[in-house]
């Protein structure tokens, strides 16, 4: 390859690269309680913040407690002038325990996405 075609070539990988993120999912970036940790007070609700925005009729949560029993939770919401941020009330007061979050999401650019976590109410 002569060295102008070498520039040209690598040039336009990283384009590629820097235009990637575009073609992004929504990833779940944090959360509150966060992924792994124990927490003293049980929550009232639940904070998930994505990587890009969410379309609310297709993205939601379910939670199960110790022996994996079903936890109730409110109808999710967005954040105001944020769809990054899903908001989902804890109807249940939270017993000491593990706690399993099986989420599900589509971001507003149409790609579906999954997960879980765990916290720990002690």
């Amino acid at each position: 390859m002569t060295r102008f075609n070498l520039t040209l070539a690598l040039s336009s990988l990283c384009l590629i690269g820097a235009a990637a993120p575009a073609f992004a999912h929504a990833h779940l970036t944090s959360s509150v309680p966060a992924a792994g940790s124990r927490v003293a007070a049980p929550p009232t609700e639940l904070e998930l913040k994505f990587s890009e925005g969410l379309n609310l009729a297709f993205t939601g949560v379910s939670v199960k407690g110790p022996g994996k029993t079903a936890v109730t939770t409110g109808k999710a919401s967005l954040g105001a002038g944020n769809d990054t941020t899903l908001t989902v009330p804890v109807s249940d007061t939270l017993a000491a325990g593990t706690y399993t979050i099986d989420w599900h999401a589509l971001s507003t650019d149409g790609h579906k996405t999954h997960g879980t976590y765990m916290f720990t109410v002690k």
